[in-house]
Protein backbone atom coordinates (compact mmCIF):
# COMPACT_ATOMS: atom_id res chain seq x y z
CA UNK A 1 0.00 0.00 0.00
CA UNK A 2 1.16 3.71 -1.28
CA UNK A 3 2.49 5.09 2.58
CA UNK A 4 2.15 8.89 0.37
CA UNK A 5 -1.17 8.15 -0.21
CA UNK A 6 -2.47 6.44 3.78
CA UNK A 7 -0.29 10.25 5.04
CA UNK A 8 -2.84 11.75 2.70
CA UNK A 9 -5.56 10.21 3.52
CA UNK A 10 -4.57 10.64 7.39
CA UNK A 11 -4.05 14.47 6.95
CA UNK A 12 -7.44 14.71 5.60
CA UNK A 13 -9.43 12.59 7.82
CA UNK A 14 -7.81 14.27 11.00
CA UNK A 15 -7.66 17.52 9.34
CA UNK A 16 -11.53 17.58 8.61
CA UNK A 17 -11.94 15.85 12.31
CA UNK A 18 -11.00 18.83 13.59
CA UNK A 19 -12.69 21.58 11.82
CA UNK A 20 -15.81 19.36 12.23
CA UNK A 21 -15.38 18.61 16.03
CA UNK A 22 -15.36 22.89 15.59
CA UNK A 23 -18.65 22.93 14.17
CA UNK A 24 -20.77 20.79 15.48
CA UNK A 25 -19.51 21.74 18.96
CA UNK A 26 -21.18 25.01 18.38
CA UNK A 27 -24.59 22.95 16.48
CA UNK A 28 -24.79 20.99 19.93
CA UNK A 29 -24.14 23.72 22.48
CA UNK A 30 -27.01 25.77 20.67
CA UNK A 31 -29.11 23.25 20.83
CA UNK A 32 -28.27 22.98 24.50
CA UNK A 33 -26.81 25.83 25.98
CA UNK A 34 -26.92 29.01 23.85
CA UNK A 35 -30.36 29.52 23.80
CA UNK A 36 -30.33 30.42 27.63
CA UNK A 37 -26.44 31.80 28.05
CA UNK A 38 -27.07 34.13 24.70
CA UNK A 39 -30.91 34.33 23.91
CA UNK A 40 -32.43 34.50 27.47
CA UNK A 41 -36.12 34.39 26.92
CA UNK A 42 -39.52 32.81 28.64
CA UNK A 43 -40.16 30.53 25.97
CA UNK A 44 -37.57 27.70 25.56
CA UNK A 45 -38.49 26.69 21.67
CA UNK A 46 -38.34 30.70 20.60
CA UNK A 47 -34.87 30.85 22.48
CA UNK A 48 -33.49 27.76 20.87
CA UNK A 49 -35.30 29.07 17.16
CA UNK A 50 -32.68 32.54 17.89
CA UNK A 51 -29.81 29.97 19.01
CA UNK A 52 -30.48 28.08 15.80
CA UNK A 53 -30.15 31.25 13.60
CA UNK A 54 -26.82 32.16 14.46
CA UNK A 55 -25.30 28.83 13.40
CA UNK A 56 -27.87 28.68 9.84
CA UNK A 57 -25.74 32.52 9.41
CA UNK A 58 -22.58 30.37 9.40
CA UNK A 59 -23.99 28.48 6.37
CA UNK A 60 -24.19 31.52 4.90
CA UNK A 61 -20.73 32.26 5.03
CA UNK A 62 -19.82 28.65 3.24
CA UNK A 63 -20.29 29.58 -0.35
CA UNK A 64 -18.41 32.15 0.13
CA UNK A 65 -15.95 30.89 1.96
CA UNK A 66 -16.17 27.95 -1.25
CA UNK A 67 -15.95 30.51 -3.62
CA UNK A 68 -12.28 32.04 -2.12
CA UNK A 69 -10.48 29.07 -0.95
CA UNK A 70 -11.87 27.36 -4.80
CA UNK A 71 -10.46 30.06 -6.72
CA UNK A 72 -7.28 30.32 -4.96
CA UNK A 73 -7.19 26.54 -4.43
CA UNK A 74 -7.41 26.34 -8.19
CA UNK A 75 -4.70 28.82 -8.94
CA UNK A 76 -2.19 28.29 -6.65
CA UNK A 77 -2.59 24.72 -4.74
CA UNK A 78 -5.14 22.56 -2.59
CA UNK A 79 -2.60 22.40 0.32
CA UNK A 80 -2.01 25.70 0.83
CA UNK A 81 -5.68 27.20 1.16
CA UNK A 82 -6.45 23.53 3.48
CA UNK A 83 -3.85 24.90 6.53
CA UNK A 84 -5.37 28.83 6.21
CA UNK A 85 -9.12 27.10 6.50
CA UNK A 86 -7.99 24.97 9.72
CA UNK A 87 -6.11 28.08 11.13
CA UNK A 88 -8.96 30.23 11.01
CA UNK A 89 -11.52 27.71 11.84
CA UNK A 90 -9.68 26.78 15.31
CA UNK A 91 -8.95 30.11 15.81
CA UNK A 92 -12.44 31.34 15.44
CA UNK A 93 -13.86 28.44 17.76
CA UNK A 94 -11.17 29.03 20.33
CA UNK A 95 -12.29 32.26 20.78
CA UNK A 96 -16.19 31.22 21.39
CA UNK A 97 -14.22 29.39 24.43
CA UNK A 98 -13.54 33.12 26.03
CA UNK A 99 -16.81 35.01 25.14
CA UNK A 100 -18.86 36.80 27.47
CA UNK A 101 -22.84 36.01 27.62
CA UNK A 102 -25.48 38.18 27.49
CA UNK A 103 -26.07 38.61 31.51
CA UNK A 104 -22.42 40.36 31.41
CA UNK A 105 -22.54 42.58 28.25
CA UNK A 106 -25.91 42.67 27.10
CA UNK A 107 -26.67 42.62 22.78
CA UNK A 108 -22.73 42.59 22.56
CA UNK A 109 -22.74 38.36 23.23
CA UNK A 110 -25.04 37.36 20.62
CA UNK A 111 -22.99 40.04 18.07
CA UNK A 112 -19.81 38.69 18.81
CA UNK A 113 -21.10 34.74 18.79
CA UNK A 114 -22.33 35.45 15.17
CA UNK A 115 -19.36 37.20 14.14
CA UNK A 116 -17.27 33.96 15.03
CA UNK A 117 -19.98 31.77 13.71
CA UNK A 118 -18.99 33.94 10.36
CA UNK A 119 -16.07 33.18 10.30
CA UNK A 120 -16.13 29.42 11.14
CA UNK A 121 -18.54 29.06 8.09
CA UNK A 122 -16.10 30.77 6.40
CA UNK A 123 -13.10 28.69 6.39
CA UNK A 124 -15.27 25.16 6.45
CA UNK A 125 -16.69 26.89 3.17
CA UNK A 126 -13.17 25.81 2.02
CA UNK A 127 -12.30 22.47 4.18
CA UNK A 128 -14.70 20.35 2.36
CA UNK A 129 -13.39 20.66 -1.02
CA UNK A 130 -10.00 20.90 -0.73
CA UNK A 131 -10.10 18.48 1.68
CA UNK A 132 -11.49 15.25 -0.51
CA UNK A 133 -9.79 16.92 -3.62
CA UNK A 134 -6.57 16.23 -1.91
CA UNK A 135 -7.36 12.55 -1.50
CA UNK A 136 -9.47 11.92 -4.91
CA UNK A 137 -6.38 13.62 -6.68
CA UNK A 138 -3.60 11.73 -5.31
CA UNK A 139 -5.52 7.89 -5.68
CA UNK A 140 -5.44 5.89 -8.25
CA UNK A 141 -9.13 6.45 -10.05
CA UNK A 142 -9.95 1.92 -9.39
CA UNK A 143 -10.45 3.20 -5.72
CA UNK A 144 -11.23 6.43 -5.60
CA UNK A 145 -14.24 6.27 -3.85
CA UNK A 146 -12.75 4.60 -1.11
CA UNK A 147 -10.46 6.40 -0.59
CA UNK A 148 -11.94 9.50 -1.29
CA UNK A 149 -14.69 8.48 2.04
CA UNK A 150 -12.27 8.77 4.23
CA UNK A 151 -12.30 12.64 4.58
CA UNK A 152 -16.04 11.99 4.84
CA UNK A 153 -15.56 10.00 8.33
CA UNK A 154 -14.11 13.10 9.71
CA UNK A 155 -18.03 14.62 9.92
CA UNK A 156 -19.11 11.84 12.47
CA UNK A 157 -15.49 11.53 14.06
CA UNK A 158 -15.79 15.34 14.63
CA UNK A 159 -19.68 14.74 15.91
CA UNK A 160 -18.59 11.94 17.65
CA UNK A 161 -15.56 13.80 19.76
CA UNK A 162 -17.62 17.47 20.14
CA UNK A 163 -20.86 15.11 21.49
CA UNK A 164 -18.34 12.87 23.67
CA UNK A 165 -16.64 15.65 25.39
CA UNK A 166 -19.80 17.09 25.96
CA UNK A 167 -21.75 14.42 27.33
CA UNK A 168 -18.72 13.39 29.64
CA UNK A 169 -19.26 17.15 30.67
CA UNK A 170 -23.06 17.21 31.40
CA UNK A 171 -22.68 13.73 32.79
CA UNK A 172 -19.79 15.16 35.36
CA UNK A 173 -21.21 18.13 36.09
CA UNK A 174 -24.62 19.69 37.30
CA UNK A 175 -26.67 21.75 35.02
CA UNK A 176 -25.83 25.12 36.94
CA UNK A 177 -21.82 24.48 36.85
CA UNK A 178 -22.47 23.09 32.88
CA UNK A 179 -23.98 26.35 32.20
CA UNK A 180 -21.99 28.64 34.26
CA UNK A 181 -18.55 27.29 32.68
CA UNK A 182 -18.28 23.82 31.77
CA UNK A 183 -19.41 24.31 27.98
CA UNK A 184 -15.77 26.26 27.61
CA UNK A 185 -13.86 23.79 28.09
CA UNK A 186 -14.56 22.02 24.74
CA UNK A 187 -14.21 25.29 23.05
CA UNK A 188 -10.97 25.77 24.61
CA UNK A 189 -9.80 22.42 23.57
CA UNK A 190 -9.98 23.67 19.90
CA UNK A 191 -6.51 25.20 20.13
CA UNK A 192 -4.59 21.88 20.95
CA UNK A 193 -6.37 20.00 18.06
CA UNK A 194 -5.31 22.90 15.36
CA UNK A 195 -1.98 22.70 16.67
CA UNK A 196 -2.05 18.81 15.82
CA UNK A 197 -3.80 19.23 12.72
CA UNK A 198 -1.75 21.95 10.69
CA UNK A 199 1.74 19.48 11.66
CA UNK A 200 -0.06 16.65 9.78
CA UNK A 201 -1.27 18.82 6.99
CA UNK A 202 2.14 20.36 6.68
CA UNK A 203 3.72 17.27 6.19
CA UNK A 204 1.96 16.04 2.99
CA UNK A 205 2.33 17.23 -0.91
CA UNK A 206 0.76 18.65 -3.05
CA UNK A 207 -1.90 17.23 -5.58
CA UNK A 208 -0.07 15.42 -8.40
CA UNK A 209 -3.27 16.30 -10.75
CA UNK A 210 -3.04 19.50 -9.64
CA UNK A 211 0.60 20.14 -10.56
CA UNK A 212 0.23 18.54 -13.98
CA UNK A 213 -2.76 20.56 -14.51
CA UNK A 214 -0.68 23.93 -13.44
CA UNK A 215 2.19 22.83 -15.80
CA UNK A 216 -0.09 22.87 -18.90
CA UNK A 217 -2.59 26.02 -17.63
CA UNK A 218 -2.67 29.08 -20.10
CA UNK A 219 -2.59 32.34 -17.98
CA UNK A 220 -4.97 33.64 -20.46
CA UNK A 221 -8.17 31.45 -19.12
CA UNK A 222 -10.71 32.66 -17.37
CA UNK A 223 -11.50 32.84 -13.60
CA UNK A 224 -12.14 29.31 -12.23
CA UNK A 225 -15.71 30.61 -11.35
CA UNK A 226 -17.00 32.00 -14.38
CA UNK A 227 -15.49 28.84 -16.34
CA UNK A 228 -17.70 27.10 -13.88
CA UNK A 229 -20.86 28.98 -14.69
CA UNK A 230 -20.10 28.39 -18.77
CA UNK A 231 -18.88 25.42 -19.23
CA UNK A 232 -20.09 23.18 -16.42
CA UNK A 233 -23.51 24.18 -15.20
CA UNK A 234 -24.98 20.71 -15.49
CA UNK A 235 -21.95 19.62 -13.25
CA UNK A 236 -22.57 22.48 -10.74
CA UNK A 237 -26.75 21.46 -10.87
CA UNK A 238 -25.75 17.87 -9.78
CA UNK A 239 -23.75 19.07 -7.25
CA UNK A 240 -26.11 21.47 -5.74
CA UNK A 241 -29.28 18.99 -6.12
CA UNK A 242 -27.76 16.09 -5.21
CA UNK A 243 -25.93 17.48 -1.45
CA UNK A 244 -29.89 18.56 -0.92
CA UNK A 245 -30.94 15.81 0.95
CA UNK A 246 -28.18 14.48 2.10
CA UNK A 247 -27.79 17.90 4.19
CA UNK A 248 -31.11 18.28 5.38
CA UNK A 249 -31.13 14.37 6.45
CA UNK A 250 -28.39 14.27 8.48
CA UNK A 251 -29.21 17.87 10.18
CA UNK A 252 -32.35 16.63 11.18
CA UNK A 253 -31.22 13.54 12.58
CA UNK A 254 -27.95 14.74 14.60
CA UNK A 255 -29.61 18.59 15.49
CA UNK A 256 -32.98 18.60 15.64
CA UNK A 257 -32.84 14.90 17.64
CA UNK A 258 -31.49 16.94 20.45
CA UNK A 259 -33.77 19.65 20.31
CA UNK A 260 -37.33 17.33 19.81
CA UNK A 261 -35.86 14.62 22.44
CA UNK A 262 -35.58 17.51 25.26
CA UNK A 263 -37.97 19.75 24.54
CA UNK A 264 -40.75 18.05 22.84
CA UNK A 265 -40.44 14.16 24.38
CA UNK A 266 -38.89 15.78 27.84
CA UNK A 267 -36.41 13.14 27.81
CA UNK A 268 -33.40 13.83 29.42
CA UNK A 269 -30.38 15.89 27.15
CA UNK A 270 -27.73 12.65 27.94
CA UNK A 271 -30.38 10.80 25.61
CA UNK A 272 -29.99 12.33 22.64
CA UNK A 273 -26.04 13.08 22.93
CA UNK A 274 -25.79 9.33 23.92
CA UNK A 275 -28.07 8.54 20.56
CA UNK A 276 -25.84 10.77 18.39
CA UNK A 277 -22.67 9.70 20.07
CA UNK A 278 -23.13 5.99 19.29
CA UNK A 279 -24.97 6.49 16.34
CA UNK A 280 -21.65 8.79 14.70
CA UNK A 281 -19.70 6.01 15.73
CA UNK A 282 -21.36 3.21 13.55
CA UNK A 283 -21.42 6.08 10.44
CA UNK A 284 -17.47 6.25 10.62
CA UNK A 285 -17.05 2.65 9.88
CA UNK A 286 -19.96 2.67 7.24
CA UNK A 287 -19.22 5.75 5.24
CA UNK A 288 -15.95 3.76 4.13
CA UNK A 289 -17.58 1.07 3.08
CA UNK A 290 -20.80 2.91 0.78
CA UNK A 291 -17.67 4.40 -1.13
CA UNK A 292 -15.87 0.91 -1.42
CA UNK A 293 -19.38 -0.30 -2.81
CA UNK A 294 -19.39 2.70 -5.25
CA UNK A 295 -15.63 1.43 -6.51
CA UNK A 296 -17.58 -1.69 -7.26
CA UNK A 297 -20.97 -0.80 -8.42
CA UNK A 298 -20.96 2.55 -9.52
CA UNK A 299 -22.10 5.55 -7.89
CA UNK A 300 -25.24 6.71 -8.92
CA UNK A 301 -26.59 3.06 -7.77
CA UNK A 302 -25.37 3.56 -4.48
CA UNK A 303 -26.29 7.27 -4.15
CA UNK A 304 -29.79 6.20 -5.22
CA UNK A 305 -30.61 3.46 -2.52
CA UNK A 306 -29.55 6.60 0.48
CA UNK A 307 -31.64 9.24 -1.35
CA UNK A 308 -34.79 6.45 -1.53
CA UNK A 309 -34.17 5.20 2.06
CA UNK A 310 -33.55 8.01 3.45
CA UNK A 311 -37.17 8.87 2.09
CA UNK A 312 -38.85 6.02 4.07
CA UNK A 313 -37.04 6.20 7.01
CA UNK A 314 -37.89 9.95 7.58
CA UNK A 315 -41.13 8.40 9.02
CA UNK A 316 -39.44 4.87 10.96
CA UNK A 317 -37.23 7.37 12.67
CA UNK A 318 -40.15 9.77 14.55
CA UNK A 319 -41.94 6.40 15.68
CA UNK A 320 -38.92 5.43 17.19
CA UNK A 321 -38.22 7.97 18.95
CA UNK A 322 -41.97 8.53 20.69
CA UNK A 323 -41.55 5.26 21.91
CA UNK A 324 -39.38 7.56 24.69
CA UNK A 325 -37.01 4.64 25.28
CA UNK A 326 -33.14 5.44 25.50
CA UNK A 327 -32.45 2.11 23.05
CA UNK A 328 -35.48 3.48 21.02
CA UNK A 329 -33.54 6.60 20.62
CA UNK A 330 -30.53 5.39 19.62
CA UNK A 331 -31.81 2.91 17.04
CA UNK A 332 -33.40 6.25 15.17
CA UNK A 333 -30.43 7.82 14.93
CA UNK A 334 -28.13 4.77 13.69
CA UNK A 335 -30.65 3.79 10.99
CA UNK A 336 -31.01 7.23 9.68
CA UNK A 337 -26.88 7.40 9.75
CA UNK A 338 -26.16 4.37 8.19
CA UNK A 339 -28.87 5.08 5.16
CA UNK A 340 -27.51 8.56 5.38
CA UNK A 341 -24.05 7.31 4.85
CA UNK A 342 -25.23 5.47 1.22
CA UNK A 343 -25.20 8.73 0.12
CA UNK A 344 -22.57 10.67 1.93
CA UNK A 345 -19.91 7.86 1.58
CA UNK A 346 -19.67 8.35 -2.42
CA UNK A 347 -20.08 11.64 -2.45
CA UNK A 348 -16.67 12.71 -2.57
CA UNK A 349 -15.58 11.25 -5.56
CA UNK A 350 -18.93 11.42 -7.01
CA UNK A 351 -18.14 14.82 -7.03
CA UNK A 352 -14.82 15.43 -8.24
CA UNK A 353 -15.32 12.94 -10.77
CA UNK A 354 -18.31 15.88 -12.59
CA UNK A 355 -15.53 18.96 -13.08
CA UNK A 356 -12.01 19.43 -14.61
CA UNK A 357 -8.88 19.80 -12.81
CA UNK A 358 -8.90 23.39 -13.33
CA UNK A 359 -12.19 24.24 -11.60
CA UNK A 360 -12.60 21.30 -9.73
CA UNK A 361 -11.99 23.27 -6.16
CA UNK A 362 -14.35 25.95 -7.02
CA UNK A 363 -17.17 23.53 -8.73
CA UNK A 364 -17.27 21.07 -5.74
CA UNK A 365 -17.12 23.61 -3.05
CA UNK A 366 -19.60 26.55 -4.29
CA UNK A 367 -22.25 23.67 -5.82
CA UNK A 368 -21.61 22.19 -2.28
CA UNK A 369 -21.91 25.18 -0.06
CA UNK A 370 -24.62 26.54 -2.25
CA UNK A 371 -27.06 23.38 -1.35
CA UNK A 372 -25.58 23.99 2.04
CA UNK A 373 -27.59 27.54 2.29
CA UNK A 374 -30.50 25.78 0.68
CA UNK A 375 -30.64 22.52 2.58
CA UNK A 376 -28.40 22.28 6.38
CA UNK A 377 -28.87 25.98 7.29
CA UNK A 378 -32.03 26.07 7.33
CA UNK A 379 -32.83 21.95 8.07
CA UNK A 380 -33.29 22.73 12.00
CA UNK A 381 -34.80 25.97 11.79
CA UNK A 382 -37.53 24.30 9.41
CA UNK A 383 -38.01 21.35 11.57
CA UNK A 384 -38.05 23.18 14.57
CA UNK A 385 -40.84 25.63 13.49
CA UNK A 386 -43.14 22.84 12.00
CA UNK A 387 -42.83 20.99 15.31
CA UNK A 388 -44.03 24.11 16.91
CA UNK A 389 -46.62 24.92 14.32
CA UNK A 390 -48.06 21.91 14.24
CA UNK A 391 -47.17 19.95 17.37
CA UNK A 392 -46.34 16.79 15.33
CA UNK A 393 -43.44 15.03 13.74
CA UNK A 394 -45.71 14.51 9.96
CA UNK A 395 -44.30 18.04 8.61
CA UNK A 396 -41.13 17.40 9.54
CA UNK A 397 -40.94 13.60 7.90
CA UNK A 398 -43.30 15.30 4.71
CA UNK A 399 -39.93 17.99 4.60
CA UNK A 400 -37.56 15.39 4.50
CA UNK A 401 -39.48 13.45 1.81
CA UNK A 402 -39.58 16.64 -0.79
CA UNK A 403 -35.94 17.11 -0.30
CA UNK A 404 -35.10 13.87 -1.25
CA UNK A 405 -37.21 14.25 -4.23
CA UNK A 406 -34.92 16.96 -5.30
CA UNK A 407 -31.61 15.14 -5.14
CA UNK A 408 -33.20 11.90 -7.01
CA UNK A 409 -34.30 14.61 -9.90
CA UNK A 410 -30.54 15.70 -9.99
CA UNK A 411 -29.05 11.99 -9.62
CA UNK A 412 -31.30 11.04 -12.69
CA UNK A 413 -29.36 13.72 -14.93
CA UNK A 414 -26.38 13.23 -13.78
CA UNK A 415 -23.65 10.91 -15.29
CA UNK A 416 -22.29 7.85 -14.12
CA UNK A 417 -18.53 8.32 -13.35
CA UNK A 418 -17.17 5.21 -11.80
CA UNK A 419 -13.55 5.36 -12.74
CA UNK A 420 -13.22 8.63 -14.51
CA UNK A 421 -9.72 10.05 -14.82
CA UNK A 422 -8.93 13.07 -13.10
CA UNK A 423 -6.54 14.05 -15.52
CA UNK A 424 -7.41 16.25 -18.15
CA UNK A 425 -6.49 15.93 -21.79
CA UNK A 426 -5.44 18.46 -23.85
CA UNK A 427 -7.99 17.98 -26.31
CA UNK A 428 -10.67 17.90 -23.64
CA UNK A 429 -9.10 21.28 -21.96
CA UNK A 430 -9.46 22.93 -25.32
CA UNK A 431 -12.34 21.65 -26.03
CA UNK A 432 -13.96 22.96 -22.54
CA UNK A 433 -11.94 26.05 -23.42
CA UNK A 434 -14.21 27.04 -26.71
CA UNK A 435 -17.52 25.88 -25.49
Amino acid sequence: MDKKLLRVVGAGLIGTTIEWYDFFLYTSAAALVFNKLFFPTADPLTGTLLALLTYAVGFLARPIGGLVFGHFGDRIGRKKLLVVSLLMMGGSTFAMGLLPTYSAVGVLAPVLLTLLRLIQGFALGGEWGGAVLLVSEHGDDRRRGFWASWPQTGVPAGNLLATAVLAILASAQSDATFQAWGWRVPFLLSGVLVVLGLWIRLAVSESPVFIAAKAAADEREQAPIVDVFRGHFRALAVTFGARIAENVSYYVITAFILVYVTTGLGLPKATGLTAVLVASAVHFVTIPLWGLLSDKIGRKPVYLFGVIGMAAWSFGFFWLLDLRTTWSVIGAAVVGLVVHGAMYGPQAAFFAEQFPTRVRYTGLSVGGQLSSIAAGAVAPLIAVALFEAYHSTVPVSVYVVAMCLLSLVALLAARETRGASLHETAAERQASMTA
